[in-house]
């Protein structure tokens, strides 16, 4: 997200990418204190979705590029592609702009793919929640044609802390408030037995 900033479409898109397997948004501005999920524009999401945030588009595509993604920026007007043609089972990161002015030039141009959301009317554009949740189900329709919703696409100790803290929010809060580890969880998800002398300390 290049600046965007209103919560109304910060909450939305947040709910889009929790619905359609998104752990991670990337808010680019330079007001750090821009960017707040609030409860109840996001839904709940707020406790899954990590914001991380960068004061330039620079210093953002530096990041995609080192973790080896393209850079897909929606965008209108010459030299854009439909979105529906772009493989999103490739390791990608979409680029949405403000809701007054879209992408700068700089976010566009430095894109590896420039996209666009076909209309039929008279606007030149969509809202960008709006926007961003058309384009998120097609890629979740196509890596889930390409069985990637199947396996588990995150590492295993993320995996392991997100599933502790869904299954297990108050123990979670616990730990997190004492500076302890997690405990581990057994094949039915319940906390492991070994940890009885942590339930005499009141962890459970």
């Amino acid at each position: 997200m290049e600046n965007v900033h209103k919560t109304r479409n910060l909450g939305a898109l947040a709910r889009t990418c929790d619905a359609t397997g998104i752990g991670e948004i990337h808010a680019i501005t330079a007001d750090s204190t821009a960017v707040k999920l609030g409860h109840k524009t996001a839904g709940g999401t707020e406790k899954w979705i990590q914001v991380r945030q960068h004061g330039t588009t620079a210093e953002a595509y530096a990041t995609f590029r080192a973790r080896g993604l393209n850079i897909l920026a929606a965008s209108v007007g010459v030299g854009t592609v439909d979105f529906r043609t772009v493989d999103y089972t490739l390791p990608s990161v979409i680029v949405v702009g403000s809701e007054l002015d879209g992408l700068s030039d700089e976010a566009a141009a430095s894109a590896d793919l420039r996209l666009h959301v076909p209309l039929m009317g008279m606007v030149e554009s969509l809202n960008v929640s709006v926007a961003t949740g058309i384009i998120l189900y097609e890629a979740a329709r196509q890596r889930e044609q390409a069985g990637m919703y199947a396996c588990r696409q995150i590492g295993r100790e993320e995996y392991d802390r997100l599933l502790f803290e869904w299954l297990h929010p108050s123990v979670a809060a616990y730990c997190r408030k004492n500076g302890r580890s997690y405990p581990r969880l057994d094949q039915d998800g319940e906390i492991h037995e070994s940890i009885s002398g942590n339930r005499r300390e009141g962890l459970v």
